[in-house]
């Protein structure tokens, strides 16, 4: 489907209320196997963005990406900022290498074109994070999720995708971050940015769905 400005700027208020709805669920989370601060900063985050969403949706979809990346980067604590902000970052920059059409236009990419420019930015935040599948991290759902968008899957299966690739980390060894500190122990709990990256991609995916053409 297009993307317009008023798109973008329900994608943000969703993603905002998803985080949310969610923020202790994911400080749980983070308190096993981390510092417990992850559904907070991902709160600060979503919420710094949500603020300038009318400024955002504005832009042309690349350039609205690239801002959001930098408005994590600089607003959410610890590992997950650069990350996210990267992937993003890295994704409007990828998109943008098409034509760029006026702000207000809806902005159709094609799906071929989008894989390519999302398999470049998953490389970027590995590269970012130093680190690979099975590593227990967010890098654990962008992955298999690259992947289903590649196979240009329907938004639903994209999304049941990302929520088992989340709980498949809880077997993994957190061989990142300060989880990997733990070892063993990080055995059995789902790593917190694999969650809060599989939360995400599904309200998208179920935005998607819901607004797809009858």
């Amino acid at each position: 489907m297009p993307l317009d400005a008023a798109n973008v700027a329900e994608l943000i208020e969703l993603c905002r209320a998803q985080i949310e709805r969610n923020c202790e669920h994911l400080g749980r989370l983070d308190s096993a196997i981390g510092d417990g601060d992850h559904g907070a900063n991902m709160r600060r985050g979503l919420e710094a963005v949500h603020r300038e969403r009318a400024e955002i949706s504005a832009l042309p979809l690349p350039a609205a990406l690239e801002r959001i990346g930098l408005v994590l980067v600089m607003s959410i604590g610890g590992a997950a900022g650069p990350l996210y902000g990267t992937l993003l970052m890295e994704l409007g920059r990828g998109l943008a290498g098409g034509e760029t059409p006026p702000p207000s236009a809806p902005l159709r990419i094609a799906p071929a074109d989008f894989a390519a420019a999302l398999a470049q930015a998953v490389a970027a935040v590995a590269r970012r994070g130093r680190s690979g599948p099975g590593d227990k991290t967010l890098l654990d759902v962008l992955y298999p999720v690259q992947v289903e968008i590649a196979r240009h899957a329907a938004p639903a299966r994209i999304a049941a995708c990302a929520r088992d690739a989340a709980q498949a980390t809880q077997m993994m060894l957190a061989r990142r971050g300060r989880a990997s500190y733990l070892g063993a122990r990080s055995v059995g709990h789902e790593d917190p940015g694999a969650s809060s990256c599989a939360l995400l991609a599904t309200t998208i995916c179920q935005y998607f769905q819901e607004h797809a053409p009858s």
